[in-house]
């Protein structure tokens, strides 16, 4: 189903939630949370604002957070504070009996919506025709479902940023290439961390249907697909050298979303979950500056104060997607679910449901 079509079947935010106080919203989640007790599970991402992630029963990236919400048995509700393609993987791995509900169904991602299914199904016939059947599909989990079941079809897997080099070395022990979907960057630092020179990757152009690179075709190893993470593509070299001439003794973090430039200027590269752990560990008084995304930097800056933090571009907005998941949004959601009356709910097709859990599954497998 396309973002737009979700878009015209979701329901408006009713007027008169946009009028509660932020105590009268944050009193009624409260009482909603005791009332269904251990039927509900709120799982909040790492990017949502603190306003949300308050109430949020677990925190973390969007796969964990889906498999937390398969592993909590007795949770009917699900209201999945995070973005669309999140909630989906969500329902793909609970039961039938659990409900999985995204709170603001305008809440997509600009880098799944990227890689459309059907710039994907054109693609395809003419990447064989080019490589023959050389080719193994990998797309990050930051993907609609529609293409992890393309990916799972094509005898590809599911990645994540924190597993990524780990299921690229397995994809090459099956074919010669990957074609690697929806994020270049993420694609382009895991395989040159692998030692795969960046004249053997080339980027396939869907709005043109071609793969642009001036290099031989028989030498690309990598097909990367054109698009990318709008909050980490912020991050750019001019702010990398901006932090060296200001703070000299200041380490520099960056998630691999960001651009291979950015990432070879900084100190160190690595997951939401790196970024933290490193942080968590990092001695007190040290500096660093994270290139991130914004909420989740003002939470570390926070629960660090013997810590100098900055975010690598401090004029930087937080992901203005994940930010529609806001209190009167998951006020009305919860109180819909408490009046027996639930909307925005997730579901994803059952075929296309049965060929994303082969993605995901050789995921798991392939560690």
């Amino acid at each position: 189903m396309s973002i737009t079509s979700l878009l015209q079947q979701a329901a408006l935010l009713p007027e008169h939630y946009r009028t509660l106080s932020v105590k009268e919203m944050e009193s009624r989640i409260l009482s909603i949370k005791r009332k269904l007790g251990s039927k509900l599970f709120i799982p909040g991402h790492h990017y949502q604002k603190d306003e949300v992630i308050q109430f949020a029963d677990a925190t973390g990236d969007s796969l964990q957070l889906a498999q937390l919400s398969a592993a909590n048995k007795e949770a009917e509700h699900i209201v999945f504070c995070g973005v669309h393609f999140m909630a989906e993987t969500a329902d793909m791995l609970t039961t039938k009996q659990q409900h999985v509900y995204l709170p603001d169904m305008r809440a997509g991602c600009s880098m799944a919506d990227m890689a459309d299914i059907y710039q994907t199904e054109q693609a395809w016939p003419i990447l064989q025709q080019l490589f023959g059947d050389t080719i193994i599909p990998l797309t990050y989990v930051n993907s609609t479902a529609a293409i992890k079941a393309f990916t799972g079809r094509h005898g590809g897997a599911c990645v994540t940023s924190s597993n990524a080099k780990e299921l690229v070395q397995w994809a090459f022990t099956q074919k010669q290439r990957i074609f690697f979907l929806p994020d270049q960057h993420l694609g382009r630092n895991t395989a040159y961390d692998l030692g795969v020179p960046l004249e053997n990757m080339a980027v396939w152009n869907p709005h043109k249907n071609m793969l642009e690179t001036k290099h031989p075709f028989e030498n690309i190893k990598v097909i990367l697909w054109k698009g990318h993470c709008s909050v980490h593509e912020g991050f750019t070299i001019q702010h990398t050298e901006a932090i060296r001439r200001e703070y000299p003794t200041m380490r520099i973090i960056v998630h691999p979303e960001c651009s291979r430039e950015v990432v070879a200027a900084a100190d160190d590269a690595g997951s939401t979950k790196y970024i933290i752990d490193t942080i968590n560990q990092a001695p007190s008084g040290s500096a660093w500056a994270i290139g991130t995304e914004m909420n989740l930097v003002n939470r570390i800056i926070k629960q660090h104060p013997d810590k100098h933090i900055i975010s690598l571009n401090e004029n930087f907005c937080p992901c203005l997607t994940m930010n529609r998941i806001d209190l009167p949004h998951l006020l009305w959601c919860l109180e819909s679910i408490e009046q027996g009356q639930p909307h925005n709910r997730i579901q994803v097709d059952d075929h296309i449901c049965a060929e994303a859990l082969r993605s995901l599954d050789r995921m798991l497998v392939s560690r």
